[in-house]
């Protein structure tokens, strides 16, 4: 029944249509205002940008302004973010454009000349093929993104890194600067596909440029002028202008004006945009049965148009104050995509200088989108026709000066420099790729780089040994502190996991100084050399107690335990003991060992540990250490005073394993912290977890991993607490040795 409650049915509804939650609460007197001007400043924008964007695309000018219309109402119904333009963009247009080459070049549409016997393209039947590989070219790219959407796979952009992105951007910009030198010039350079083909189609229009229409290029030398001063007093007098001047728009009146009225296209051959039908297409289904041949590339497109789009999104929502949902970003993306293919408009997203334009001049919500849509449907229903005679060059320096943007983003480069490298080096892998290797080869190779720099992060960590900042219970690396004597505190900068699970225990070992194999090899020796010991002991007091029943009694028991007695001790003085140990007659078979040592270069003081008279080792002694018959080290706690003997000749007695930054655990991790405990415990180091998440937690004990050998006493919520335990079990040890 909860499942099925009203209130769960009215939220699942209004976050698959946004615009029900926010347009019944619309107040007209504080955002009417500011989005109808900001609707009406990008709505001018469209038109250019549009027609512009559209030849970047390969397809005639009015379905820039399609473009333009449809997909701004279907985001205003289901987008989340309120400043965003959404419509053409350079470097999805520059995308659709390079697959137009690749499967509607020219030379498919060929018509002879009558005149010559010369062949020309046939322009009516290419630019309609064309239309629809941008159909359904959308249309693909559109149900991926809803796929994704639904499928809540909108995280997927968290793997285009920033760098990355902006890379790809940058490496973009430079395949439209490239492709729109020929408009720029008025030359017809070969078509180019396939890896490196932008650097041909460089040389080519080098080769080309003794033919450059010397009209075509001064009508695009005034333009690009006149757009970049006065689009820099726009920069200059934002804040004092009410409203940006709106050059584009001016110029393209201008231009028509001009082309018009002095006849350049028959004079001078200068090329024009050429027929724009006025009104509205009728819907048209995509064609289907060119998904084969688009898949690839409209993935890249769908993933590509996504990240800028709530890239740009987070951005406005972040210094606004709201909240985008990145996977309803995704479908709304995605149904504009869809529903817009179908009358005839190709692959959108959000544009950066368009949507800067409606959060400045005042833009509240998406309902500046609608406003612009009136403007570019008003254009296309009555005076779309009025613009047949303006120059392309024009429009292509319009491109140009709108990639000002993205051609700033190689200060980048110096930036990334001094702050992190391995990001820079994303950046120019990525650019590279972009430029050298096409759009679409250059975006998956840059992810596949991208994921191997996280990789190869967690193969190289940071490891560092911990010390504690005096008066504190922060630990922090040694190079500043120094360490606890006795207690080794080791952290990974990275996760635990298969790939680095063997570095993980060697970056122990040299870190600490502790080499377990060589240390576990000793031990059997010295074990293997004890048990020898014991047999021949063994067999010497059998000898003894056969040679004691022969005698004949004229020594008293006393006398003959007394002797044996100061026997024992002697042997004990006599290389039973470990240099520097001294054994003490008390008296009741015991003998008492002193020792005095140095740890770190501290005066360690004298510890005591009984000897029974039957020559083995008491229960706390047996605890303490590798009994090396050269070891002597002692460790020291932070009044000095002794608590511990070392175990392993290092002075480590204790390792605590920092685990906080330690998101998860594999089966091999696993497996690699029990063979820890185990090894280290035989050589009678202790190993402790601490800072472990609760996730982590979960997961050691579903694998099994807390068990006799190895206590949850052992996990501590603090690297402070595991030390206080420590010290607190070393203390007790300590008065127990002296008691005993």
């Amino acid at each position: 029944m909860r499942m099925c409650s009203g209130p769960r049915l009215k939220q699942a509804v209004l976050g698959c249509v946004p615009v029900l939650s926010w347009l019944p609460r619309y107040s007209i007197r504080e955002n009417a205002m500011g989005d109808v001007i900001s609707g009406v400043s990008v709505g001018i924008m469209h038109l250019p940008q549009g027609m512009a964007y559209a030849l970047l695309a390969a397809i005639p000018p009015v379905f820039g302004l399609y473009t333009s219309l449809y997909p701004v109402l279907i985001y205003f119904i289901f987008g989340t973010s309120r400043h965003i333009s959404i419509g053409t963009f350079a470097v999805v247009s520059i995308m659709i454009g390079g697959v137009m080459e690749r499967l509607a070049p020219d030379s498919d549409f060929p018509i002879l000349n009558g005149v010559n016997g010369t062949e020309t393209v046939n322009i009516t039947a290419r630019d309609a093929y064309r239309v629809q590989i941008a159909c359904a070219f959308t249309v693909l790219g559109g149900l991926i993104q809803i796929l994704l959407g639904l499928v809540r796979f909108g995280f997927v952009v968290t793997y285009l890194s920033e760098p990355l992105v902006r890379g790809y951007t940058t490496g973009a910009a430079c395949h439209v600067t490239i492709s729109q030198l020929k408009y720029l010039f008025g030359i017809k350079p070969s078509r180019f596909s396939g890896p490196l083909s932008q650097i041909y189609t460089l040389l080519n229009i080098c080769q080309l440029l003794p033919e450059t229409n010397v009209a075509e290029l001064v009508v695009s030398l005034v333009a690009l002028a006149v757009l970049i001063v006065v689009k820099e007093l726009n920069a200059c007098y934002s804040k004092k202008l009410p409203l940006p001047i709106p050059i584009e728009l001016i110029v393209i009146i201008a231009a028509t004006i001009i082309s018009y009225f002095a006849g350049i296209n028959n004079k001078y051959g200068v090329d024009i945009v050429g027929e724009i039908p006025s009104g509205l297409k009728a819907p048209r289904v995509p064609n289907f049965s060119l998904f084969s041949e688009l898949i690839g590339d409209a993935f890249a497109a769908a993933i590509v148009g996504y990240a800028i789009n709530i890239s740009l999104g987070k951005t406005f929502a972040l210094k606004h104050g709201y909240k985008v949902d990145s996977n309803q970003e995704l479908i709304a993306l995605g149904l504009s995509n869809t529903i817009g293919s179908f009358f005839q408009c190709y692959s959108v997203t959000s544009s950066l200088s368009r949507s800067l334009i409606q959060e400045s001049t005042g833009g509240k919500t998406q309902v500046a989108g609608v406003v612009s849509s009136v403007i570019v449907l008003i254009t296309v229903l009555k005076i779309g026709s009025l613009f047949e005679d303006l120059p392309k060059a024009v429009l292509s320096t319009i491109v140009f000066v709108n990639l000002k943007g993205m051609f700033k983003q190689f200060l980048d480069v110096p930036m990334l420099w001094r702050t992190n490298k391995v990001d820079l080096l994303v950046w120019l892998v990525t650019f590279t790729c972009t430029v050298l290797l096409n759009l679409d080869l250059g975006l998956a190779v840059s992810i596949g780089f991208s994921m191997l720099t996280v990789i190869f992060k967690t193969q190289l960590p940071r490891y560092s040994i911990l010390g504690q900042v005096p008066g504190t219970d922060l630990y922090l690396d040694t190079d500043t502190y120094e360490e606890i004597p006795g207690i080794t505190i080791f952290r990974s900068s990275t996760t635990v996991y298969y790939t680095n699970a063997e570095q993980y225990l060697e970056a122990l070992q040299e870190k600490s100084g502790i080499d377990i194999g060589n240390l576990l090899t000793q031990k059997k020796k010295r074990d293997a050399k004890q048990k020898r010991r014991q047999e021949k002991e063994k067999k010497r007091a059998k000898k003894e107690e056969k040679k004691q029943r022969n005698m004949n009694g004229h020594l008293s028991n006393g006398k003959f335990s007394e002797e044996s007695e100061k026997n024992q001790s002697m042997e004990l003085k006599n290389g039973m003991l470990p240099t520097g140990m001294n054994a003490h007659h008390q008296g009741n078979g015991v003998a008492i060992i002193t020792t005095e040592t140095h740890a770190n270069g501290h005066v360690s003081g004298q510890v005591n540990w009984a000897y029974q008279h039957d020559g083995n080792m008491s229960d706390s002694d047996s605890e303490t250490g590798c009994h090396d018959d050269n070891d002597t080290t002692t460790q020291t706690s932070h009044s000095g005073d002794v608590e511990k003997g070392s175990a392993c000749g290092s002075g480590t007695h204790s390792i605590i394993l920092d685990l906080s930054t330690t998101s998860f655990v594999d089966t091999v991790s696993v497996k690699m912290l029990k063979n820890m405990f185990r090894d280290f415990g035989e050589i009678d180091v202790n190993i402790y977890l601490a800072g472990c998440q609760a996730c982590v937690v979960e997961q050691l004990e579903r694998a099994g991993f807390f068990s006799e050998s190895i206590p949850k006493s052992r996990l501590f919520a603090t690297i402070h607490d595991a030390v206080l335990h420590i010290f607190k079990n070393l203390w007790s040890e300590r008065l127990t040795v002296r008691g005993n």
